[in-house]
């Protein structure tokens, strides 16, 4: 078996399986909890869900995907994630002038640590998603753009509440062009460099080893699921407990018309089964 392979070719169940399908819980109720708790508190159970829902993504790409290419999400996402954000940090660019503050400990560059992780707890389900929507063809520019829309999108939810929680703020909010307090600068760096990710990691994401593209029953309906979460949840947490409506709108109809064409690719397997 080479390393670009699962972990597993016959796909037994086993307790290394389930190590997803755990972590993947513990976030979910992590999330759950984070509107419940008092601000301080809020501030440590980020770094926790963004470090469970890393764990999952990349634990999921390890069992189904197998280890090379599991380094090779972490590579892309976490140490371009880092790099990129350092770079933000000290040039302004892609993103916009923006800096974080003291809220997420330890950092690096400037940057906290979990950053670069959210970059890859995110782009995972985002690249699994996009392979569904366009199919098990290789796709080359069309799978990439969708990737990396299904990635920027989120956006739309994570800055306004990370900025309501203090943990960065934008220098030029007020003098640029901007929605929902973001500068939109930002926005089209989250464009590019999802998509960098995106193109980087396409030409070699291939179904979970020993299936083929079966449905949503398949191995890849942890990533998907936690995608909708992502969503749904967001919608439900921004409208009701965090007093966010203009980015619960926003994100619940950019990151919807990306989980619409999904929905649209799961029923289109499911008749074709």
């Amino acid at each position: 078996m080479s390393a670009g392979h699962a972990l597993s070719p016959a796909l037994p169940e086993t307790a290394l399986r389930r190590v997803p399908v755990a972590l993947a819980g513990a976030t979910v109720l992590a999330q759950v909890a984070y509107p419940l708790v008092p601000g301080e508190a809020q501030h440590e159970l980020t770094m926790v869900i963004v470090t469970l829902f890393a764990a999952t993504s990349v634990s999921h790409a390890l069992v189904w995907r197998g280890a090379r290419w599991a380094a090779r999400l972490l590579a892309v996402t976490a140490l371009g994630g880092l790099a990129v954000e350092s770079i933000g940090v000290a040039l302004d660019v892609p993103f916009g002038a923006y800096a974080y503050t003291d809220t997420l400990r330890p950092q690096l560059f400037g940057v906290p640590w979990v950053i670069p992780l959210a970059w890859t707890m995110m782009a995972y389900p985002a690249l699994v998603v996009a392979r569904r929507i366009v199919g098990p063809s290789p796709a080359a520019v069309a799978g990439p753009l969708t990737a990396a829309t299904a990635l920027a999108t989120w956006d739309l939810f994570l800055d306004p509440q990370m900025i309501a929680a203090g943990h960065w703020v934008w220098e030029e909010a007020a003098v640029v062009p901007s929605f929902l307090g973001v500068p939109l600068t930002n926005f089209a760096g989250w464009f590019a460099t999802a998509l960098v990710m995106a193109a980087a990691l396409w030409p070699t994401l291939t179904p979970p080893s020993g299936r083929g593209d079966g449905g949503p029953g398949d191995a890849d309906r942890l990533p998907i699921a936690l995608y909708l979460w992502t969503w749904g949840g967001s919608v439900v947490a921004h409208a009701v407990f965090l007093g966010l409506p203009a980015s619960a709108l926003a994100g619940g109809v950019g990151m919807g018309a990306v989980v619409a064409l999904l929905l649209r690719a799961l029923r289109r397997e499911r008749r074709a089964a």
